[in-house]
């Protein structure tokens, strides 16, 4: 008999430890190699442990422990094999009819073995919550349904609470003076440790702004049926923040730094890594758009695409987490019109998008309705002055109220008479 143990891996030189979050199979459960086993939270994401053989799972760790790297999570044993599927019957005398018959009706009873029963994690969630499992799509090994699912359905509205228990649940919570107890995830703890350590030990100081989004909603609107067609992806307003930053970037270099008051130096970035935060049913995540600068609206737009869906899906990679040199955050899309955004250390400054609300403006000495938004940017006062940081945030307001700039980085006008 052949005994695997499987151990938290190295995942990062700065990760020492990491909490299993969930397992994505049941104790004693029979998996094949490479099948997903657990899932383990870092500092900055999510991982998954994979079977290195096939084999009868046994586990050692409990969820939600935090696990040094090095540490034994399960065993397989790899003597006992996984059940082999099930092969259509070779063709016999019978008619045609019965012989297509007998497959069908095998593969259908297979599919069905794992398909609807939750994970032990996801079973407490859905127990919790009174939800309905049979309304909830299993994305787990044969269908079964994992934490992930119970949290993208409750998220999306999707899962359905059982009959009756809404009733029963509202009714309850009317009269009712419970308290209860949560462990913060070690993503939530390690975001709050940020939060207060970018208070505590940066001089945070927020410029506003507002600009008028016509133009770019105009230029969106008129060509966002076209850029879809042509390259697969929605023309979002992230790529317009995004290229209005990178140009800035280029002009106030300071805002796109690093600093080091231990040893009293500014790292400076000819490039633009843009971290753009994304939240998440298990927090705020800030994943990083490399060499942004150096990327078309497209582009950009992809990449957006596919950060948010993996960050939705607890599928970021430590590599989509490492690195940025400017961060961008819109509350906006949760409806807020104008905050603070805090800093995300070593990074010196922080660009808040907001939600666009239509308000009377003066235009040409005439009162209009446009459609606003204000612009909040957070910055390092030991590292950028009031100057610099007012400046950045006025070139990013016309940068999007002139979206041809965008292009040519400069005015067309200006580029033409050689100014």
């Amino acid at each position: 008999m052949a005994i695997i143990e499987m151990k938290v891996p190295e995942l990062a030189e700065s990760i020492t430890e990491v909490t299993l979050a969930q397992f994505l199979i049941s104790d004693g459960d029979v998996v094949e190699m490479d099948q997903p086993i657990c899932e383990m939270e870092t500092d900055k994401a999510s991982q998954e442990l994979f079977a290195e053989k096939a084999g009868k799972v046994t586990f050692v760790a409990e969820e939600g422990a935090d696990l040094a790297v090095g540490a034994l999570i399960c065993t397989i044993d790899t003597s006992v094999a996984p059940t082999p599927k099930a092969e259509a019957p070779a063709s016999t005398p019978k008619p045609v009819a019965q012989e297509k018959a007998a497959p069908v009706v095998e593969a259908k009873k297979e599919e069905s073995y794992a398909k609807g029963h939750a994970s032990p994690a996801a079973s407490k969630m859905i127990t919790e919550n009174n939800l309905d499992a049979s309304s909830i799509q299993g994305s787990g090994p044969g269908g079964r349904i994992t934490k992930a699912d119970v949290l993208k359905a409750f998220t999306e509205g999707s899962a359905t609470i059982q009959q009756g228990a809404e009733a029963m649940v509202s009714q309850s919570k009317a009269f009712a003076r419970t308290e209860s107890e949560a462990k913060m995830s070690r993503l939530r703890r390690t975001i709050s440790e940020r939060l207060v350590f970018a208070k505590n030990s940066t001089a945070m100081l927020t410029t506003f702004n507002e600009v008028d989004m016509k133009p770019v909603m105009d230029l969106r609107r008129k060509h966002k049926e076209k850029f879809k067609e042509a390259h697969g992806v929605n023309l979002g307003f992230m790529s317009f923040f995004t290229k209005a930053v990178c140009h800035a970037l280029q002009q106030f270099p300071g805002v796109n730094a690093y600093i080091d008051p231990e040893k009293s130096l500014i790292t400076y970035h000819d490039y633009c890594d843009i971290s753009i935060a994304v939240s998440t049913p298990k927090g705020l995540v800030v994943p990083v758009i490399r060499n942004a600068e150096s990327l078309s609206m497209w582009e950009i737009e992809k990449e957006v695409k596919r950060l948010a869906l993996a960050g939705r899906d607890g599928k970021l990679s430590m590599g989509d987490m490492e690195g940025g040199t400017f961060s961008i955050t819109n509350g906006g899309v949760f409806g807020s019109l104008m905050s603070t955004p805090i800093l995300n250390p070593p990074q010196s400054a922080i660009l808040g998008m907001h939600k666009i609300e239509e308000r009377p403006v003066a235009i040409d000495g005439k009162v209009e309705i446009r459609p606003m938004m204000y612009l909040a940017l957070s910055y390092d006062h030991r590292i950028i002055d009031g100057k610099e940081s007012v400046s950045f945030l006025v070139a990013v307001k016309d940068m999007l109220e002139n979206p041809e700039k965008l292009l040519l980085g400069t005015d067309p006008v200006d580029l033409l008479l050689g100014m």
